[in-house]
Formats: C-alpha cells, structure tokens, sequence
C-alpha cells in the first residue's frame, strides 16, 4: 500500500523526502526533479502517471501548500555533459538538499528508481517507489506537471516541432520531424535522434 514506507521511516523519527524525476526518456527539454516532504497525506496522491492530467493540476497546489519541496530543471546541455542517470541525481539530490535546509530534523531521503545519489548518510534507492511512498508520489507530480508546462511553454516557441503533442517522447511523428528538419537547440545531443542510422542519411549535427 502507498505510503507503508513513509510511515515506516516517521516512526523512527525522520522527516521523510521522496524524490522523482520527469522526462529521462525525452529526445529534447529538460529532465524536471522534484523533492517532496508532505506535511500530511493529501488523498488523491499517487504515481504521477496513474493520474489524468487534471487531476494532476488539481493536485499541485494542495502539495505545495502542505509540505517542503522543491522543483529543479537540468537543461538539456547539462544533460549532455553529465549523461541522463547523473543529472536526473544531481537533480533529485539538489531538491532533497533544499528541503534540508527548512528543518533541523534528521531526514530519510527515498529516491525513486535503483539508484541513490550518493549525496545523503540516510538515503534509499525504491524502485517503483512513486507507487509505494506517498512523498515520492507527491514528487513525481510536481516534476511531471511542471516539466510538461515547460514543454507546452517551448510549443510556442518552436511550434514546428508539435511539442505539445509528445513533449518531446520519441515518437514516431517526432521522430519524422527530425527527419524533416532537425534538431535545434533544445535536443539533447548525446541522445539518438535518429530512430533508424541508414546508409544515406547524415548526421543530424
């Protein structure tokens, strides 16, 4: 049941952060990390992508104002230096250190996947943990609806690469617009924006 492994953890005394991330799989954007520890148990709350839309926007607010957290954007030329694993926990660690800094209390750090940042002494990796820690959750809304305002932002920018539509997930019709016209500045280099390498096709940088 959601949220067992946060209760788990107050009852030993620590203040709880779940941290998440959106946007490791994009060809293009920002990954968006989040960091979240709530107050109380907001109903409602769950993995990000078990919810519409909607209920996603619904949900921010009431996150916002019942806990500590913080939201991080890694760039994508960020991305490309670090490679995606290390600035999706750069990231998570950053927002984690954030809420640090509003609480004397000792806290647990639960990072979503099976990776820990390495940056905390009480810190765990919980795979599939936006769907067992009610912090986690929490921190993969804030990431996912913020990372998709952002791409709904640079829709009207570079309408030509339909953004809206896939946020920047390598999609068949993403994939045929970078065929078409190619990257720009927003692409994450170090990520393959061909879908198939064919003998007459160029580099797209």
């Amino acid at each position: 049941m959601i949220g067992e492994i946060d209760k788990i953890y107050k009852g030993r005394g620590f203040l709880v952060i779940g941290a998440d991330e959106a946007g490791r799989g994009p060809l293009c954007g920002p990954v968006v990390t989040a960091a979240v520890s709530l107050f109380s148990e907001i109903p409602g709350v769950n993995d990000s992508k078990k919810l519409s839309e909607k209920k996603r926007e619904e949900l921010v607010p009431q996150i916002i104002q019942n806990s500590y957290w913080a939201v991080y954007s890694v760039l994508p030329e960020v991305i490309d230096e670090m490679n995606i694993l290390r600035a999706s926990l750069y990231g998570m660690g950053l927002c984690a250190k954030r809420i640090m800094r509003k609480t004397e209390q000792n806290c647990m750090v639960l990072v979503d996947g099976n990776k820990k940042t390495g940056q905390f002494e009480n810190e765990m990796a919980v795979v599939k943990g936006d769907a067992k820690s009610i912090n986690i959750a929490a921190a993969s809304i804030l990431a996912k609806t913020y990372r998709d305002r952002i791409m709904m932002k640079w829709d009207k920018i570079y309408p030509e690469y339909h953004l809206a539509s896939h946020k920047g997930y390598p999609t068949a019709e993403h994939y045929e617009i970078l065929r078409k016209i190619g990257p720009c500045e927003i692409y994450r280099k170090s990520f393959r924006l061909i879908k198939e390498k064919e003998a007459e096709q160029l580099d797209l940088f």
